[in-house]
């Protein structure tokens, strides 16, 4: 079930910095283990993710700051779905989904051609959302991340399939 009508995206502002750290590292040690580039990352997302071209989302519900994601510029037009997390306590609301179609949204409105992500075959929930919104499996590089087994990609182009 889906609370879109509840929950409220909005962008980056520096007074809500920790949140996108905070969010992410909850999942990062249930799952897996921080890695020096999500530190790095994390620790300064002005810097690593804004500055550098990239976009941070921040998903609201009943006055609390729940969900992130982030669009990291890998190239001109490609971005990396990145550092997206929902807090255990308003999992299952439809909360990851609402936020997966808003950067979806904003990437087409912006006129991207592409967007990928890295992630890991046991997030089970999180591979069959991807796949429901359209992202396809492609060939894994070396060295991205330690825990990524698997990369995805969805083409945002008018031809895309």
């Amino acid at each position: 079930m889906s609370i879109t009508s509840t929950v409220t995206i909005f962008p980056y502002t520096p007074a809500l910095k920790e949140h996108i750290k905070t969010l992410n590292l909850e999942w990062l040690t249930k799952f897996f283990k921080v890695e020096p580039k999500d530190e790095k990352v994390l620790s300064d997302p002005q810097g690593e993710i804004i500055d550098q071209g990239g976009f941070i989302f921040y998903a609201q519900y009943q006055n609390e700051i729940v969900g992130t994601a982030s669009l990291l510029k890998m190239e001109e037009g490609v971005f990396e779905l990145s550092k997206m997390a929902v807090t255990d306590a308003v999992q299952g609301l439809g909360i990851g989904k609402d936020l997966l179609q808003h950067c979806i949204d904003f990437a087409e409105k912006e006129g991207f051609s592409k967007l990928v992500l890295y992630s890991n075959r046991k997030l089970h929930s999180a591979i069959h959302l991807y796949r429901k919104y359209g992202f396809v499996e492609i060939e894994l590089e070396d060295g991205v991340y330690e825990r990524a087994d698997i990369k995805m990609e969805k083409p945002l182009t008018q031809n895309a399939v």
